[in-house]
C-alpha cells in the first residue's frame, strides 16, 4: 500500500540522514526524492539526533530532507564570530555590511531571500530577537541589532568593544 511504501522511504530516509551525521557529511538544505503517490515528509536533525516529521501536504509530491530553521540559525549563529541574517537588495542591511567591511571585519551573511526557508528563519529571528525583519546581526552569539544599531554602535565605539571580545577585529 501507499502508507507502507511511505514509511519505508522515510525511514530509508532517516537512515541516510544518520549514517551522513555519522561520517560528517550533511544533507544540503532542499534535497528532495519524488516517490510517486507520497505526502512531503520532513526530516530535520539537532546536533546529534534526528528527528522525523511528517506532513500531510501533497505539494509537489516531495519527499525532503533539511535541518529546521532554528537549528540552522543557532548552528549560523554559534559558528561564526559575526553573523548577519540578511536579504540581498536590503539597504539597511548594505548599510550594516559596509560598515563592517569597513572595519575590516569578516563576518558570513546568510541571504534569507535566496533561501527557501528563509521566511521561517524570518519567523524564528522574530522569536529570537524580537523582530523579523533584516539585517538581524550577531557578534560573539549576541544580538547587536539591525542596520542602523550597527552604524550607531560603530560611531560610539561600542561595536569595536564587542567585535574585539568576539575575537573578530
Amino acid at each position: 500500500t501507499d502508507s507502507r511504501r511511505e514509511m519505508m522511504a522515510v525511514r530509508l530516509l532517516a537512515f541516510m540522514a544518520a549514517a551522513a551525521m555519522a561520517s560528517g557529511m550533511a544533507f544540503k538544505s532542499g534535497l528532495a526524492f519524488a516517490p510517486s503517490g507520497f505526502g512531503l515528509a520532513k526530516l530535520g536533525w539537532s546536533s546529534s539526533t534526528p528527528a522525523l516529521s511528517l506532513r500531510s501536504s501533497t505539494r509537489n509530491g516531495l519527499l525532503t530532507c533539511q535541518a529546521s530553521a532554528e537549528d540552522l540559525a543557532q548552528k549560523m549563529i554559534k559558528g561564526n564570530k559575526v553573523m548577519i541574517f540578511s536579504k540581498s537588495h536590503c539597504p539597511f542591511c548594505n548599510k550594516a555590511k559596509s560598515t563592517l567591511d569597513g572595519l575590516g571585519v569578516k563576518y558570513e551573511a546568510m541571504e534569507l531571500d535566496k533561501r527557501d526557508d528563509g521566511s521561517d528563519i524570518q519567523d524564528y529571528m522574530l522569536s529570537l530577537t524580537g523582530a523579523r525583519s533584516v539585517p538581524r546581526v550577531f557578534v560573539g552569539g549576541k544580538f547587536v541589532g539591525g542596520g542602523d544599531d550597527v552604524v550607531a554602535k560603530a560611531k560610539s565605539g561600542e561595536l569595536q568593544r564587542m567585535l574585539k571580545e568576539a575575537g573578530a577585529m
